[in-house]
């Protein structure tokens, strides 16, 4: 496993690759990549790409067109179709608790509490499709890929999983509903007791004019490691950096 920045994780599991909301690029929209660029062989052989939601931090077009317009997606049930008319050929849709096998892979939608708006939760009008967290399975090992959700009651029905991807953060100075801080983040490790916890969508975007602030060079290293505190009685916490192998012993 890899961490490769915000909510993009390189799984390797059953003889496949997974990745989860690729954003592989130096820009995303009008943020800027402020973790080390990503070589290439980190998202070489993708077999899989999973996508939590609409979002250009998430659905990232340009990043996905770098793994080749046949690489099979899973999206949330609603987006195919917008998703075919860019270019995309092997697109699957998946509701909530919905599933699909893939070569020893089983892979279950779960539901997220996140803005499903492409374009943001003002919008009424263009692409539409509800925010989903994934269940990954194989070979008797759970992985729980949150995407970006505040905590639901529906968490502590999650059992048995091995790792927890959680979202600790996010790219700005401060965070929208829909999102988890550290605190609760630790409070849904609590609730699913992953054995182990790699808290993710921290450290790697940033809006140019702001990231070199006090408070902003502080919020791009400081959310993982509040985050192992408060979450150390439920969960082993992994911090990794942007880039960096997730260092999983078990």
């Amino acid at each position: 496993m890899r961490f490769l920045g915000h909510s993009t994780v390189r799984l390797e599991t059953a003889g496949r690759v997974v990745l989860t909301d690729p954003v592989l690029t130096a820009n995303v929209g009008g943020l800027r990549r402020v973790a080390p660029p990503l070589p290439p062989d980190s998202w070489a052989g993708t077999d899989l790409v999973l996508i939590s939601h609409l979002h250009g931090d998430h659905l990232h077009l340009p990043s996905l067109r770098m793994l080749g317009t046949d690489v099979p997606v899973v999206v949330p049930r609603g987006a195919g179709e917008w998703l075919r008319r860019r270019g995309f050929r092997n697109v699957r849709e998946l509701g909530v608790g919905e599933g699909l096998e893939d070569e020893g892979l089983r892979i279950t939608a779960l539901h997220a509490d996140h803005a499903a708006h492409r374009w943001g939760p003002r919008f009424t009008h263009g692409p539409h499709a509800p925010a989903v967290g994934y269940l990954v399975e194989s070979g008797g090992r759970r992985v729980y890929v949150a995407g970006d959700t505040d905590l639901y009651e529906e968490m502590a029905e999650l059992s048995g999983i091995d790792v927890a991807l959680l979202p600790v953060w996010g790219w700005g100075p401060s965070l929208g509903p829909g999102h988890l801080d550290p605190e609760r983040a630790a409070e849904a490790a609590r609730l699913i007791e992953p054995t182990v916890t790699v808290p993710v969508h921290w450290g790697t975007l940033a809006v140019p004019g702001i990231a070199r602030t006090k408070k902003m060079r502080r919020l791009l290293v400081e959310p993982p490691r509040r985050f192992a505190e408060a979450a150390a009685a439920h969960t082993e916490v992994l911090v990794t950096e942007p880039g960096e192998p997730v260092r999983v012993s078990r």
